[in-house]
């Protein structure tokens, strides 16, 4: 997979508006800043079309399926006519289901819960945990990562060529990188798993929001992703695609909603009829506000034009990079290299910074918001900082004091301090050029001239200590 150049050539398009773009936050050094939300990965500002979407027929909602009451019925209506839409916008078969979830992760244990007898699961070391631990009922062959997309495939069909043959696999891939945004050759990768009988599901989590997914045209058995990372952040997730492991699994969750029919036996016991529908997995009350939420999203990304949205960020994407290939002390953490397609998300380590400190100095200092850990893909970003695969370390929790640096001079896997982490900045639709260009001159100050406050550790996090004298 590759970003179309085709959409380079469509005129750019202007930041769609999201909700809290005008909110402003205070600054440790004193006054205010509109607050740069620079953590999109995590989880994306609402589109205010969303928003205004959901506030419309917020006073009309009503428990679905459950009801012959008037708002009972359009919730209904809506909530299905939502199910539609998000297999339009995934481009799904006529056969697919659209089940919905609570997120990436639930959608991921879903699948799971459903895997034949004796599934063989092949899941990357790169992948995000979500894709890389629900598997503990199969077989799972984790698979080294991969320096090059070729690579990635030849390593896959090596693996499924040493495979049973005769028992059910699935591959389990992301599409884009949690951490480098890379995106990964989704089709090469599919070819190789249907050649060697096996099945795929795709991590959407990190490109749905920045890029079209065809379920049709990807081939892909299945396709997860999240709400809150596609601009309509209020708790839903999707799982799209073949029935058949889904309808021969028993219910996700057991209760009102997954069964059609329920008795009892004349010897005391219950027989079940479970729904062979979408319905299966989605027992109890449904988060219907989230699932309208994320229709919401679906029509509106696709109305403004993917081409459009994904061209200029492309141009946020080069600007990022262009500046902080600018500033010697910055490396920016890869896996395929330098040329390598990719979504706005970059990681990075800066010479002589706890990746914790850096990232709250440009909180508290310049008003904006990144994240910085091991972004719940451990093993990925220890390979990409040169650690053993073993060495220990938690997502956002510094192991050095953070005000601590490592020498400058040092090589790179001894001196970019004991704080096994990194800084990741991420960007979409909604991001103004302004913030870019606030974080890079962030970027660079603090490399130049250091943090003006000090910080101490407080609760796994570096936070800015009030009681300290400006620096």
């Amino acid at each position: 997979m590759s970003v179309s150049t085709a959409a380079l050539d469509q005129t750019i398009c202007s930041p769609l508006p999201v909700l809290g773009a005008d909110v402003t936050v205070p600054l440790v050094t004193g006054g205010d800043v509109t607050y740069a939300a620079l953590d999109y990965a995590a989880s994306a500002p609402a589109l205010q079309r969303v928003w205004d979407d959901v506030a419309a027929y917020a006073p009309y909602y009503g428990s679905v399926h459950r009801g012959a009451g008037y708002l009972s019925q359009l919730s209904t209506d809506l909530f299905e006519s939502s199910r539609t839409t998000v297999a339009d916008f995934l481009g799904c078969r006529p056969e697919d289901q659209v089940v919905f979830t609570r997120s990436t992760t639930d959608s991921l244990n879903l699948l799971a819960s459903a895997l034949p007898a004796d599934c063989q699961v092949f899941v990357f070391e790169t992948e995000h945990h979500a894709s890389l631990l629900p598997w503990r009922d199969a077989r799972v062959t984790y698979l080294d990562a991969p320096r090059t997309p070729a690579e990635a495939v030849a390593t896959l069909e090596r693996a499924l060529a040493g495979r049973d043959p005769h028992g059910p696999a699935l591959v389990c891939v992301t599409g884009a990188s949690n951490v480098t945004g890379e995106l990964w050759p989704v089709k090469e990768l599919t070819s190789a798993a249907h050649a060697h009988g096996a099945r795929i599901v795709l991590d959407a989590a990190q490109l749905a929001p920045h890029h079209p997914v065809d379920i049709a045209d990807l081939d892909v058995d299945w396709v997860a992703f999240s709400g809150h990372k596609l601009y309509a952040p209020f708790g839903s997730g999707v799982l799209a695609g073949r029935a058949d492991w889904l309808r021969d699994a028993e219910p996700y969750l057991a209760g009102g909603g997954a069964s059609r029919k329920v008795a009892r036996r004349a010897d005391g016991g219950v027989d079940v009829e479970w729904h062979t529908t979408p319905a299966r997995h989605e027992a109890g009350s449904p988060n219907v506000i989230g699932v309208y939420s994320i229709a919401a999203a679906c029509r509106a990304l696709t109305e403004a034009g993917f081409d459009r949205l994904v061209a200029r960020e492309q141009q946020l994407v080069t600007r990022v990079r262009e500046g902080l290939a600018g500033v010697p002390e910055v490396r920016v953490l890869s896996l395929f290299g330098d040329d390598a397609p990719r979504v706005g998300v970059i990681s990075f380590v800066v010479e002589g910074w706890n990746s914790s400190h850096f990232a709250a100095a440009l909180s508290a200092e310049y008003g904006i918001g990144v994240r910085d850990g091991l972004f719940c893909a451990h093993p990925l970003v220890r390979t990409l900082l040169g650690s053993e695969p073993q060495e220990p370390g938690e997502c956002g929790a510094p192991e050095a004091e953070p005000g601590e640096r490592s020498e400058v001079g040092v090589p790179p896997a001894e001196g970019w301090g004991r704080s096994l982490n990194a800084i990741r900045v991420s960007f979409g639709a909604g991001t103004p050029d302004e913030h870019i260009e606030r974080f890079l001159g962030a970027v660079r100050e603090l490399v130049r001239t250091g943090a003006r406050w000090s910080y101490r550790t407080e609760d796994g996090r570096c936070v800015p200590d009030r009681g300290a004298a400006q620096v």
